[in-house]
């Protein structure tokens, strides 16, 4: 009787560049359809525009800066149907989009975030800085190095196919627009970049490569392409 050989799912992995949030919210949604009919399953990295999102838990309060001011800055406002409260996205920081099919065997939520969070923590290991989940209940779904968050999670499903992802700050021109929000809602503790941490700011595309290749181990997957 023959042995089973056990088969890694395919991940076609896409660096996009810098986009703004619109544009890489309809790419998120071209690749759900596509994943939802049973096409390969797809990471999306990228750096965006300046942005703040609004998550399903979101206050309008927790933006600080006035909608004028947001306009002078170039800071674009959006609505997200992801988890969470308020954030910011911009340059200097890694935006990562899974378009995953958690059925059948992954169909557990707390898992799904656990496991984004150990990719980003195994890649800033990678890199020398020592980071982890925080115990306070309030701080979930997140990245930390003391108490400054360094990664955000925030994440959708859909019929188990999943858009949405994490932020992790690279360089220090990510924490800039933090300035105007309170990052989460969480107002005992601050944000930092992996430049703030090591001295230094590592290079972005080698940063996204190491996310690759830790999230092929974490989640089990084969690596397609990486374009």
């Amino acid at each position: 009787m023959g042995t089973a050989v056990l088969t890694r799912a395919p991940v076609r992995a896409s660096w996009l560049g810098r986009l703004d949030y619109d544009a890489a919210l309809r790419l998120q949604a071209e690749a759900a359809r596509r994943v939802a009919a049973g096409g390969p399953e797809e990471l999306l990295l990228l750096e965006h525009e300046p942005v703040f999102t609004l998550g399903r838990n979101a206050s309008p309060a927790d933006i600080l800066f006035t909608p004028e001011r947001c306009g002078a800055l170039g800071i674009a406002v959006r609505e997200a149907d992801r988890g969470g409260k308020v954030t910011y996205h911009g340059p200097g920081q890694l935006v990562g989009y899974p378009v995953l099919d958690l059925a059948p065997d992954r169909r557990d939520v707390k898992r799904y975030v656990t496991d984004l969070e150990e990719v980003l923590i195994r890649v800033l290991d990678d890199h020398g800085v020592a980071a982890g989940r925080s115990a306070l209940p309030e701080r979930v779904t997140s990245v930390w190095v003391g108490n400054d968050k360094i990664a955000a999670i925030g994440v959708h499903l859909s019929r188990w196919v999943t858009t949405h992802g994490f932020a992790l700050n690279v360089t220090d021109e990510a924490l800039e627009g933090f300035r105007g929000i309170v990052p989460c809602g969480i107002t005992d503790g601050g944000v930092t970049s992996m430049e703030r941490v090591l001295g230094r700011a590592p290079a972005l595309r080698g940063v996204a490569g190491r996310v690759v290749a830790r999230f092929a181990e974490i989640f089990g997957r084969e690596i397609m392409d990486v374009s």
